[in-house]
């Protein structure tokens, strides 16, 4: 009688190929999750644009409530850098002059730009990183009509490190501009 034996083939995973399986899923997840590190600086990055494009119809906004202030010298023309508080505070029921609603308009708008803390209350103003922002006016000749121009900078360094367009996080001052007639 011919015994012939029978081979039994194994059946299920070994060690190393469930490690190699492990490998290849980890390094997938690893991407996922990078670009969605990516997509969440971006979001903030669009976030921030939108509060500059906001900033800068708040404040023509308040340029023309108060026009015929707006349209004289100096009026409204502010440049980058700190702005000191106005002497009045013009709040509801405060009556004040044009001259010093606009000095309050700009000293509440550079304050709104400025992402810094408020030491004294615990919290954080202003809603752009490093923001500040100008205003100028120019007056074409021949044309009757006045020409705003507000720019607004303000550091996005952390989106820029997203996109792996700085090796080092440094200031990335990202600027938006808005030119209109008043």
């Amino acid at each position: 009688m011919n015994t012939q034996r029978k081979h039994r083939s194994s059946s299920g995973f070994t060690l190393i190929e469930v490690l190699v399986s492990l490998l290849v899923i980890s390094i997938g997840l690893l991407g996922v999750a990078k670009l969605v590190l990516a997509a969440v600086k971006a979001n903030d990055s669009a976030y921030f644009r939108g509060q500059a494009t906001n900033l800068a119809y708040a404040i023509l906004d308040d340029m023309r409530a108060n026009r015929t202030y707006a349209l004289s010298a100096p009026g409204y023309q502010v440049g980058f850098g700190a702005y000191a508080a106005p002497g009045t505070l013009c709040v509801s029921g405060t009556v004040c002059t044009p001259a010093q609603q606009a000095a309050y308009d700009i000293y509440m708008w550079k304050q709104r730009l400025n992402a810094g803390n408020n030491a004294a209350a615990g919290q954080v103003v202003g809603a752009l990183p490093a923001g500040d922002g100008q205003v100028t006016m120019t007056f074409p000749a021949g044309t009757g009509q006045v020409m705003a121009t507000i720019t607004i900078q303000w550091d996005d360094s952390i989106a820029a490190w997203a996109f792996g367009t700085q090796a080092n996080v440094v200031p990335n001052p990202m600027t938006f501009t808005l030119e209109t007639a008043l």
